[in-house]
């Protein structure tokens, strides 16, 4: 495959979207993509680096980046800390289904 024949990883992603089942599993991870998109931008709002947020956590750098990554599943006791550090306030709310 020559360099013109390669797809981006968005043109992927975009040609993709015609596969229904595709779709459908891409759109069940909207929350969680919801949710790490808030707060990676928390922290860069607030002007901190991985290793300045995990020092006001009293965690470590890679724990910060696990957690933005969306490799597990944050305790509300562990964003409540990140939403501390970061300035901001966490809220969780629930809405009807679509």
């Amino acid at each position: 495959m020559t360099k013109d024949q390669a797809l981006s990883v968005r043109e992927w992603g975009l040609a993709q979207m015609s596969d229904p089942e595709f779709k459908r599993e891409y759109d069940a991870l909207e929350e969680e993509f919801a949710l790490l998109t808030s707060l990676i931008r928390a922290r860069t709002k607030a002007g901190l680096t991985q290793e300045e947020l995990a020092q006001r956590m009293g965690t470590t750098q890679s724990v910060i980046a696990r957690l933005e990554s969306g490799r597990g599943k944050p305790s509300t006791r562990t964003l409540e800390r990140y939403a501390r550090a970061t300035g901001t306030k966490l809220r969780i709310t629930l809405e009807a289904a679509e």
